[in-house]
């Protein structure tokens, strides 16, 4: 399958795809609101909420808006892979740190802060940057380092 029409079966399988789906595939994070599809020998991450997905999204924009300085990101340019697992994995587990240690569900977490701090704006943003810098990916297998 060439990627130009698996993009477009993944369009048309996963109208709503999960903002957070790297984080979830890696084992991050779990999500109530997502569900699981696979494509040709991949999987794809969709949302069944659109609100949970807009909430999402604004997560997401806040994590990269306020990290940009601290993981040296240029603004606007493509993330690559490793910043944006950064971002959703180290982001997503600053915010648990900061609404509810127990959980793991994106969208229980998403809720939870808008509920403690009013708006995903007031979350304590320095203690979830913090989170993401701290935060680094499995180690290569072998010798290179």
């Amino acid at each position: 399958m060439d990627e130009t029409a698996y993009r477009e079966a993944r369009g048309a399988a996963v109208p709503l795809p999960c903002v957070f789906e790297k984080a979830l595939a890696a084992g991050c994070a779990a999500c109530a609101t997502s569900g699981r599809r696979a494509l040709a020998e991949r999987e794809a991450i969709g949302c069944a909420s659109p609100i949970a997905r807009t909430n999402c999204a604004t997560l997401a924009a806040l994590l990269r808006e306020r990290a940009t300085f601290a993981l040296k990101l240029a603004p606007g340019a493509p993330l690559p892979h490793a910043a944006t697992m950064r971002l959703a994995c180290g982001g997503l587990a600053g915010l648990r740190r900061c609404v509810d240690p127990g959980s793991s569900d994106v969208h229980q977490l998403v809720a939870a802060a808008r509920t403690r701090f009013g708006s995903l704006s007031d979350v304590p943003w320095p203690d979830v940057v913090a989170s993401i810098v701290a935060w680094h990916g499995r180690r290569r297998a072998g010798g290179r380092r």
